[in-house]
């Protein structure tokens, strides 16, 4: 297997873009290429998709529920519609042999995306510290042999599950710190926007902590002052896109009222996102 010289330069931008600076790295997550294409268009630095809005376009349930080939093909297509860095959600591997998993991440850098997350939420109550800082090992060393810098976000879910309440705050610092030393360039800790906990949790960990937001959630600016450097959306991106197909749909069907197609892009527009953009096919 061979990679492009110009996967190596993606990853390395990707990288810096996590440098502490002004405002932290802002992602718009997406889940094909029209997305990409309209996230880029409207000023975005990099590219991540979410894994729950690929699995619920393609008709699965989020959770490792789609076929392997199915998430890649998909991966490939948004990898391929944007010249930005594209990080990918890839769930817990897809797979749970090596094997598997090394081939995940070769279907990744294949693809041309140049980051990852990967999370520990396998198990009940979470994947072993262990087994998935050896995972991470894995990864970061296919990575490495294919020359690479792929930027590994390790995802913990020691807020999210709920399956640590008077101990979140300790895990996260124990899981992150044997995550890092396995080969991780960065900590996502979805579940939490307590300003005062995420500047704690930045203060003890060496590495860009990735924090989830949403509706409700502290703006970038005070996410970035309480040391976050990385701010996703996740699957919320979709969610406000299928909350306004329903209604768009629900109008029309109830009474035919137009009004909700009010502002749309044009037809041409549209095609307009996919002029000067590579081809990519299965």
């Amino acid at each position: 297997m061979t990679t492009h010289s110009g996967s190596v330069t993606k990853a390395e931008h990707f990288r810096k873009l996590h440098d502490p600076g002004p405002q932290p790295l802002v992602l718009v997550n997406v889940w094909d290429a029209a997305s990409a294409r309209v996230v880029q268009e409207a000023g975005a630095s990099a590219i991540a998709t979410s894994s729950s809005a690929v699995s619920w376009s393609l008709g699965y349930r989020d959770g490792d529920h789609v076929p392997w080939g199915l998430a890649m093909a998909a991966l490939g297509r948004i990898a391929h519609a944007t010249r930005l860095p594209v990080t990918a959600d890839i769930e817990t591997g897809y797979g749970r042999t090596d094997d598997e998993l090394r081939a995940t991440i070769h279907a990744v850098l294949d693809a041309g995306a140049v980051g990852i997350n990967i999370e520990d939420s396998a198990e009940d109550p979470l994947t072993d510290v262990g087994e998935q800082s050896r995972r991470i090992a894995v990864i970061r060393a296919t990575a490495d042999e294919r020359g690479v810098p792929l930027f590994v976000n390790a995802r913990t879910d020691t807020y999210l599950s709920g399956r640590f309440p008077d101990k979140a705050y300790e895990e996260t610092l124990r899981r992150a710190e044997s995550y890092l030393t396995a080969g991780a360039d960065g900590i996502f800790v979805p579940g939490v926007v307590d300003l005062h906990v995420l500047h704690q949790i930045s203060s003890r960990i060496a590495a860009p902590l990735n924090a989830l937001a949403g509706v409700g959630s502290p703006s970038p600016a005070e996410l970035h002052d309480a040391g976050v450097r990385r701010v996703s959306i996740g699957g919320n991106t979709a969610k406000a896109a299928y909350a306004k197909v329903a209604k768009v749909a629900s109008e029309i069907l109830a009474d035919g009222n137009w009004a909700g197609l009010a502002g749309t892009r044009s037809h041409a527009e549209m095609d307009g996102l996919f002029q000067q953009g590579p081809k990519y096919s299965l």
